[in-house]
């Protein structure tokens, strides 16, 4: 699969052929199609798996739901943008394309000053940081053990109360805030037992309303300078500005979704944010998938290996109290004991007795499902397929409860 690949694409590209298609409406990709212009490479369209995104142009060019490109395309070139780079060509191969390009070689002298961006310059960078490990590593192969991305769960105290939030903070009776010392400790247990982390993201609950939030930030930061850190808000609170202004010089990024009203302290926030030089991305709540329902499906193996095929979030490899997990759900369900619970859903990092340097392999390169994938509904890329999927499609976001919702508890 990995030869499909191509990384010397330029002289390929610019031969007339099949139409050029750019794999996933994402950010970076604005800055894929910059570079296929300056190199005068025509690009037809780009192509997402989520559908909703079809329904407005990206950077002016349609963007195609990917499951119906076969209905437009016998045959087409793809470059992708996307970091799920395995996903997206097991995707587009079973559709029957088999010409693929990664934009690394696009990217090797793209300078993202000399553009103007949807987004900001700074934030673009990160991105493209992300982006460009995520194709270095695919492209090596062999045996490095990489994570695109490691979710540190810091708290499950939160200022919204949404009832279909994806985390289950719903189900949550008592929250709590996490000990920054564990945290960090458990960090730095994970990066001795891998080859490359390449953002970290803090996520709840709302990050901020751990009081340590800024020194957990900072003591990942310093612990490693040359990865981003992103930082997701939903703009219920403003943070002080010695804590902003420890982040000087430092790659903290905030990521902050906006539930309009509910969103209270968004406009200081993101005032705060400017005036200490601190990058942010603002994107409204539109709507999310339907996610969130926690039930023993009794699926089969064939079944289970489906859902966790489809999954968009299988590669959220997320730290909570000390243990590492695939996943956002699985790492709160077993929390919540809403599951039964199976060391094969996670690796617990303190436990002196197993190596974990092979249980850390095993979950990130092993694992073809795990045992907690059977009390997911399944969340993925495409919430209109029922592929992998029992949820009830993309529901309206933020809706709020009053009260913690019931649950099973193991």
């Amino acid at each position: 699969m990995d030869k499909l690949v191509k990384y010397n694409c330029l002289q390929d590209l610019k031969k007339v052929g099949s139409p050029i298609i750019i794999v996933a409406a994402v950010h970076e990709s604005e800055a894929v199609a910059n570079a296929c212009k300056d190199s005068g490479i025509i690009v037809s369209a780009f192509c997402d798996s989520i559908k909703g995104k079809s329904q407005n142009l990206f950077c002016g060019l349609e963007v195609i739901h990917t499951p119906t490109l076969p209905d437009r395309f016998q045959k087409a070139r793809f470059i992708i943008a996307s970091q799920h780079i395995q996903d997206c060509v097991e995707q587009l191969t079973s559709l029957g394309y088999d010409e693929f390009y990664s934009p690394l070689e696009l990217l090797e002298n793209y300078s993202v000053k000399k553009k103007k961006h949807l987004i900001s310059e700074s934030y673009m960078e990160a991105r493209l940081s992300v982006c460009r490990n995520s194709h270095k590593i695919y492209l090596e192969g062999g045996e490095k053990t990489y994570m695109r991305s490691l979710d540190v769960m810091i708290t499950t105290r939160c200022g919204l109360k949404c009832e279909s939030c994806s985390n289950l903070m719903q189900y949550y009776k008592d929250h709590k805030s996490f000990d920054h010392e564990k945290i960090l400790d458990s960090i730095d247990i994970i990066k001795k037992n891998v080859d490359i982390i390449s953002e970290f993201r803090l996520i709840g609950g709302e990050p901020l309303m751990n009081k340590a939030w800024a020194k957990i930030a900072n003591g990942i930061s310093e612990r490693n300078p040359d990865c981003e850190i992103f930082i997701y808000s939903n703009g219920t609170i403003a943070p002080k500005d010695e804590q902003l202004e420890s982040f000087y010089g430092k790659k903290i990024n905030f990521i902050i979704t906006d539930y309009g009203k509910l969103s209270r302290n968004l406009n200081k926030l993101e005032k705060q944010l400017t005036k200490y030089n601190v990058n942010y991305v603002t994107t409204p709540a539109t709507y999310w998938v339907d996610c969130s329902s926690i039930k023993h499906h009794k699926r089969t193996v064939p079944q289970l290996k489906e859902v966790f095929k489809q999954c968009c979030v299988k590669y959220l490899y997320t730290l909570l109290h000390g243990k590492l997990y695939r996943c956002p759900f699985i790492a709160n369900a077993a929390n919540l004991n809403a599951i039964p619970d199976n060391p094969a859903n996670y690796v617990d990092l303190f436990n002196k007795k197993t190596d974990t340097k092979q249980q850390i392999k095993r979950l990130i390169k092993v694992a073809k499902f795990f045992p907690a994938c059977d009390f997911c509904d399944g969340r993925p890329y495409d919430a209109s397929s029922a592929a992998g999927y029992d949820g009830k499609g993309t529901i309206e976001a933020g809706i709020q409860t009053s009260k913690p919702l019931p649950y099973k508890q193991y």
